[in-house]
């Protein structure tokens, strides 16, 4: 059987009304980037940034219309806003069957802001977003731990969880209790190894679930970012959500990120997912600092025998396929995964492990990258007159 064809999906989108302007999407010209990677299918919807928040039911139904084709396994269909100034209703869909994005390197969505125009954190000198396109990649604990890594290499780090729904960093910290506000305005983090944090799991029970819609996740986002006493910090770590929705587009294009750090096993699926991660920075213009390979292998504690459970080595093929560093491996690992669960990671609680070395091998390229990219900004221009 023949995969799905270009025409076929324009064809059923053009079933995709946006009743606000009783136009299907294909006439309104909003359907951009779109990509055909086998029966995997991905594209962009772009509507005015005032009507973003209300648009997540046509994203759903355009997502469904293209899933119901014969042919297709996936559809992910991404929302982003233009802004009032953007040039509307000109985006065409672009067909690709590369790997790589399906815009022209450097390319982004209408309305995405240049890095230089989304406002910094006063103290905060880089922020860097741990991320994954998908969940159960071990992006927490990469996170975690590549925090204290930076930390023990001389760094002074905070660590956000961006992860509304689904916090982990305070039981992977160890951490209990609920942050201070002495002036009702401000936060004040809490401390785990030395570290100021942040998470929504500080603010509610570990067991109530967080039924909120995009808009109140901003919201709680950027309240954690920007309404937080850091201090003075050389990098603020931020756990990611996994995946590649709205959430996570719009972190992505309101915050000042330094650059991102992609996390993915070795298996193709999940190398698929991060393959979407990555395009999606590059889109709104975040370095991608690299890729790490989790759960890259599996040395048994008795024998030393070595297996590669999940396949190995796809993330370097990864990398050196969409032209970013290959940033290292980590193993499958009981004491990895112990560690996490009882709040003392890895790197903090035993520093000269195996393990804790891999982590800081990581940790010493991304302080490299910043450092240098650092230095590349304050260099002084020379003008002739």
């Amino acid at each position: 059987m023949t995969g799905v064809t270009e025409a076929q999906i324009i064809d059923a989108l053009r079933g995709v009304v946006d009743t606000d302007h009783g136009k299907n999407v294909v006439d309104l010209g909003i359907v951009s980037g779109l990509v055909i990677k086998g029966g995997n299918i991905g594209f962009v919807l772009e509507v005015p940034a005032r009507e973003g928040a209300r648009k997540e039911p046509l994203r759903k139904a355009a997502e469904q219309a293209v899933a119901r084709l014969p042919g297709v396994t996936s559809a992910t269909v991404v929302l982003t806003a233009e802004s009032p100034g953007s040039k509307a209703g000109a985006a065409q869909p672009a067909h690709s069957h590369s790997h790589g994005p399906a815009v022209q390197p450097g390319a982004k969505p209408a309305g995405a802001p240049d890095v230089s125009a989304r406002p910094a954190i006063p103290g905060i000198r880089s922020i860097i977003a741990v991320a994954s396109g998908k969940g159960g990649v071990g992006k927490s604990t990469t996170a975690v731990n590549l925090a204290l890594a930076l930390a023990q290499g001389g760094k002074k780090v905070g660590l956000l969880d961006a992860d509304i729904y689904g916090p982990s960093l305070p039981r992977m910290m160890g951490i209990t209790g609920k942050p201070n506000s002495p002036d009702g305005k401000r936060l004040h983090p809490l401390q785990g190894w030395g570290i100021p944090c942040m998470s929504m799991g500080f603010l509610v029970p570990e067991d109530t679930p967080m039924i909120w819609r995009g808009p109140m996740v901003m919201s709680a986002l950027e309240q954690m970012l920007r309404d937080v006493e850091w201090g003075e910090l050389d990098v603020l770590v931020v756990d990611m959500p996994p995946g590649t929705g709205d959430a996570q587009l719009t972190m992505a294009q309101r915050v000042p990120l330094a650059g991102a750090v992609i996390v993915s096993t070795p298996q193709d699926i999940a190398l698929l997912d991060a393959r979407k991660g990555l395009n999606m920075f590059r889109r709104v213009d975040v370095p991608v600092l690299g890729i790490v390979e989790n759960m890259s292998y599996f040395c048994c504690p008795n024998c030393g025998h070595r297996s590669e459970i999940f396949a190995h080595g796809g993330a370097r093929r990864t990398a050196e396929e969409l032209g970013c560093d290959f940033l290292g491996e980590l193993p499958l690992n009981i004491a990895i995964r112990e560690t996490s669960d009882s709040g003392a990671p890895i790197v903090a609680s035993k520093p000269d492990s195996d393990e804790a070395k891999a982590y800081r091998a990581i940790a010493k390229l991304v302080a490299a990258k910043l450092d240098r990219d650092a230095a590349a900004t304050r260099m002084p221009r020379i003008t002739i007159e």
